[in-house]
């Protein structure tokens, strides 16, 4: 039970006590406590193809800009003396109580930037007590993953497969191990123009990173037995041998389950990065299949890559029991609307009932102050996160995770704002000018 004592202190102030305690000391934060040096430090941190993948966008980037334009535009108007000693940072979602309106976005092929890092996630997720939604590009199979996350609510993130089959097993193995709701991508049905990779010739699933989910599901298993057995009896691989070849070799079996000893020996691994790179997303996706899936599962159902109105009154229709406003982090098309300027809109066009989770251009406890006043109800970290799994492991991402609780709860109280939910039905009223509405 949370005490008046507790209430009052509150994380910002608990997270600013521990810095500054161990800076008497000497010590200063593995994890810088500002965005931009967070971003310079990771980008040093990782190896240029881990750079390119988790730090690039599509295009020249013209999203990735408008996203944080869009957090930029947008000026909070702090009240005073309203006599707030403490704040309450607990939300509902999805019928539930929430700890605090933060989640952790899925992010795929994060073994790029260190091995296990699924699970350091989670383990951090579960240290927070923050929601995690677990990628269906993961490094770890979900089973494990949710293993981790202990008592942690976490959420399935589906990328809709060529293979029918396939998605319901997903949906299927989901559901046993614990998820809370699924997650349904619906922008990455191809993957967008990305030069920084194409660049370095460098996409992690081909190297075994990222397909873990695949990789330990039965049905996928079943298709690349039969991949397999439709090759020609005494076929040859007839690619060239190089240095270059022989790496990815080494990273497809070392990612593969079982001994690396035996993958390399094994065709299955390669066959496994061939048929997932062949079924792994379906560029046919409808709204008809989408409407299958009441059938398909008993879990709610949220669609993330939303970013019109019009697609928001399809999802209504279709019953589903959330949205997620994304542009993908500015990974998708390049010259796209800004996430956070597309959920007012969305917002007005779905009403207040439907849960509303906002994610792309997040990267600090204002800018998640700032979309709980556009309309979200949730706000979804991202790069963060991954930054500091590059810079600490698993307690760089749970040090993100603080600073960005801390100062949420900061920027709260010295708005003049006892909760997330005075900040809610407040609204816009707690933006300047530049928002959708002006102080009066």
């Amino acid at each position: 039970m949370t005490t008046t004592s507790d209430v009052q202190v509150g994380p910002g102030r608990r997270r600013q006590g521990v810095i500054y305690r161990d800076g008497v000391l000497g010590r200063r934060p593995t994890v810088p406590a500002d965005a931009a040096e967070l971003e310079r430090s990771a980008a040093t941190a990782m190896t240029p193809r881990a750079w390119a993948y988790v730090g690039g966008g599509a295009g020249a980037g013209a999203t990735m800009r408008a996203n944080r334009e869009a957090f930029e535009r947008r000026r909070l108007v702090p009240r005073m003396a309203t006599g707030h000693a403490g704040r309450d940072l607990t939300t509902s979602l999805l019928g539930q109580e929430r700890s605090t309106p933060l989640l952790l976005a899925p992010i795929g092929a994060a073994g790029i930037v260190s091995r296990g890092s699924d699970l350091q996630v989670a383990r951090a997720a579960a240290a927070t007590g923050v929601p995690y939604i677990v990628s269906n590009q993961g490094c770890s199979p979900m089973e494990e993953v949710a293993a981790a996350l202990g008592d942690t609510p976490w959420w399935f993130q589906l990328y809709w497969s060529t293979d029918e089959p396939l998605v319901d097993s997903l949906l299927r193995r989901a559901e046993e191990a614990g998820a809370s709701a699924v997650v349904v991508t619906l922008d990455t049905t191809m993957l967008g123009w990305r030069p920084q990779d194409l660049n370095l010739g460098s996409l992690p699933f081909s190297q075994g990173i990222g397909i873990a989910q695949y990789t330990s599901d039965a049905r996928f298993q079943e298709i690349v037995r039969e991949r397999l057995a439709a090759q020609p009896a005494g076929g040859t691989d007839r690619t060239r041998v190089t240095l270059g070849a022989i790496r990815s070799l080494l990273s497809i079996s070392r990612e593969h389950p079982g001994s690396l000893r035996e993958n390399l020996r094994s065709p299955t691994p390669r066959a496994s990065v061939e048929a997932f790179l062949d079924i792994y997303s379906n560029p046919g996706l409808s709204w008809d299949l989408l409407a299958t899936l009441p059938h398909r599962t008993h879990l709610p159902v949220l669609l993330k890559g939303v970013l019109h109105p019009d697609d928001a009154r399809r999802a209504v229709e279709l019953g589903v029991s959330g949205i997620v406003v994304s542009n993908h982090g500015g990974r998708q098309v390049d010259g796209a609307i800004a996430s956070l300027d597309a959920l007012g809109p969305i917002r007005d066009a779905v009403g207040p009932g439907l849960p509303l989770v906002l994610d792309s251009g997040v990267r600090s406890g204002s800018d998640v102050v700032k979309a709980l006043a556009c309309g979200a109800d949730a706000v979804a970290l991202g790069r963060p996160y991954v930054y500091g799994l590059a810079l600490a492991g698993e307690d760089g991402v749970r040090d993100v995770i603080d600073n960005v609780l801390a100062e949420l709860d900061l920027t709260l109280g010295l708005c003049g704002l006892g909760s997330v939910a005075e900040l809610r039905s407040l609204g816009t009223a707690a933006l300047g000018p530049h928002g959708d509405a002006a102080p009066t």
